[in-house]
């Protein structure tokens, strides 16, 4: 039986497609509260904290509402045990995963297999998975004063990339900063997932490494992650439509 894809049928020119609400620190009823608020909703970030806090069901819960879902757990271990909470987390149905490019070639590798596999076994369509290059918490000196990397932070997020699409994932996790000369080597279909975005002028709470939403995407991003800056607003409906405007400029 044909399958169709859910990541394929999106509409391009649709500017919800662009961006994924972070629904850090809410709980389950925060997030059905801003779902009825802001329908237009299509891509959700599920991260750690509300995943700790309502467990895998919130997973199902979205699915049911149409949403498509970002799985940002970050994982980051041996081989083995990566590619198994990859294969559990494709069956949950989430469309995206992440996987710190950090694991190395052979763990992000059999992360890969292993999500195609556990889709299947359920009759999904395989997630991508997203491979972290450098938080956007990092500065350039804290690169050097805390791991003793003695790298530009450019050069290695180029060099996690390299990883990241050898290995065979769909893309990666970056700062704006880095887009623009990740999208000269990459094309379209290799996602370039990036944090850090704020309106001009606003608090960057503890990221470093920002950009304004239409810088953002003119130099190459495929979607924006975005969290307080909408859900923690005095409208979250007018913010997420100010952003949605923002990918159109």
């Amino acid at each position: 039986m044909f399958q169709v894809d859910r990541l394929s049928m999106k509409n391009t020119n649709n500017p919800s497609e662009k961006i994924i609400i972070a629904l850090d620190g809410m709980d389950k009823n925060n997030v059905l509260n801003l779902l009825e608020q802001i329908p237009e909703i299509i891509w959700i970030k599920v991260g750690l904290e509300l995943f700790v806090s309502e467990g895998p069901d919130i997973l199902s819960i979205l699915r049911d509402k149409g949403k498509k879902i970002f799985l940002d757990l970050k994982f980051h271990d041996i081989p083995t045990t990566v590619a198994r909470a990859c294969f559990s987390a494709s069956q949950a149905g989430a469309d995206f995963i992440s996987v710190h490019t950090c694991s190395g070639m052979k763990a992000l590798q059999m992360a890969n297999e292993a999500a195609h596999e556990g889709a299947a076994k359920v009759n999904l369509i395989p997630p991508k998975l997203l491979g972290i290059t450098i938080l956007t918490s990092w500065t350039q000196e804290s690169l050097v004063d805390d791991l003793l990397i003695d790298q530009s932070i450019d050069q290695r997020v180029k060099h996690l990339a390299s990883i990241a699409s050898v290995s065979g994932l769909g893309g990666c996790v970056c700062s704006p900063r880095e887009v623009q000369s990740l999208r000269e080597i990459y094309p379209e279909t290799f996602e370039l997932v990036t944090p850090g975005i704020r309106s001009l002028g606003s608090d960057f709470n503890d990221q470093s490494r920002v950009s304004d939403a239409s810088e953002a995407i003119k130099m190459g991003a495929s979607k924006l992650v975005i969290g307080r800056a909408i859900t923690q607003s005095n409208d979250p409906a007018y913010m997420f439509k100010i952003f949605c405007k923002k990918t159109l400029s």
